[in-house]
């Protein structure tokens, strides 16, 4: 058990009176103070991020191969921290082309027997315009790496936005939040969006994703910034294989996969009346259905993998890998390891080129 697991953890699951949100923006409010401090900065950074290891990915030169997910810190608040604690990159949002305050509260709920979360947060953000605001002050650009990693930003659909109008709502937060990212991540699989995974479908995700990689190529004809789509886990085979197919037809750079899932399998018995709460459930009971459509993904494509969910553990990370990923993300395995866990998984063989032997 480390010091974050005996001490820091059950001091920030008490934060805010208990309530995970209010602890989520009190510890992201003291992640913005840390990585506003320079000095500060550099010493996490000598410390946490010692054992990553460079590599390139979709035209993308990462320091490390475990990054953190989308959700963690929608509005860029504490982006010059999470290079300090041993991220090799940062996504942030999801953001939506105009502000919304997301779904009514309570809307976070911790499962700490299963090791799980659920979300219903409904894309709850200051809007697009407001982060490349945030970006351009904090002198970041895409490929400057003023944040200390590369950053990428996931984009969703406006809640009010019908679904036939998604693609224009899509192409506005392009348009804003391009000039700052790395990458682009095209949110189409969160459960907590009124219709949003429709645009799963092959035909929506054709013009979703065709739209963006055109307007990323008219933007810079020669060496546009790389679309990724991020996958639902509640997919069948057959749809897998669609939106396969749409991103080769397209033109998009990558894939991340997954999203929170509908289902409650691997909750433990004592949590089930936590589990009958709407919304995406996160963490451990996701570890093997992530992996299996990983390398469902990798017995099927050469697209670049960014792997999430249910990553608790350096085995986690390892199996991933195994399976075919390319890139980690954590979000739940870091609410529960903390910054010990982006250590030992940086520690991998697999994250670590030296001790792969290469150059």
């Amino acid at each position: 058990m480390t010091a974050y697991d005996r001490l820091l953890r059950p001091i920030l699951f008490r934060s805010g009176g208990g309530d995970p949100e209010k602890a989520h923006e009190r510890t992201l409010a003291a992640l913005t103070r840390l990585g506003a401090l320079p000095p500060a900065r550099s010493a996490a950074g000598r410390w946490f991020g010692r054992h990553r290891s460079p590599v390139d990915v979709a035209g993308i030169s990462f320091p490390g191969r475990v990054g953190l997910a989308a959700g963690m810190d929608k509005n860029g608040l504490a982006v010059r921290a999470w290079a300090g604690l041993g991220f090799g990159f940062a996504e942030l949002g999801t953001v939506t082309a105009q502000a919304q305050p997301g779904n009514d509260r309570p809307r976070l709920f911790r499962l700490p027997q299963s090791s799980a979360l659920i979300n219903r947060m409904g894309f709850n953000n200051a809007g697009a315009e407001a982060l490349a605001r945030r970006l351009a002050a904090a002198g970041i650009r895409r490929g400057n790496n003023a944040a200390g990693i590369p950053l990428g930003i996931s984009i969703g659909k406006t809640k009010i936005t019908p679904v036939e109008d998604a693609v224009e709502d899509y192409l506005a937060s392009f348009a804003a939040l391009s000039p700052y990212a790395d990458y682009v991540a095209v949110n189409v699989s969160s459960p907590n969006t009124p219709g949003l995974r429709r645009l799963q479908d092959a035909d929506s995700l054709r013009s979703l994703a065709g739209g963006l990689v055109h307007a990323a190529r008219t933007e810079r004809s020669t060496d546009p910034v790389p679309i990724f789509v991020k996958i639902a886990p509640d997919l069948g085979e057959s749809a897998v294989e669609d939106v396969l197919d749409v991103c080769r037809i397209t033109g998009v750079s990558g894939l991340i996969a997954t999203n929170t899932t509908l289902r409650r399998s691997g909750v433990s018995f004592a949590e089930s009346s936590l589990a009958k709460e709407t919304g995406g459930l996160s963490g451990a009971p996701l570890t093997n259905r992530a992996r299996q459509l990983v390398r469902f993904l990798r017995e099927r494509t050469e697209l670049p993998i960014i792997g999430v969910g249910g990553i608790m553990t350096a085995d986690d990370g390892r199996r991933m890998f195994d399976a075919g990923a390319d890139l980690l993300q954590l979000y739940t395995g870091f609410v529960y390891g903390g910054p010990g866990l982006v250590d030992a998984l940086n520690r991998l063989p697999e994250c670590n080129t030296r001790l792969r032997g290469n150059p």
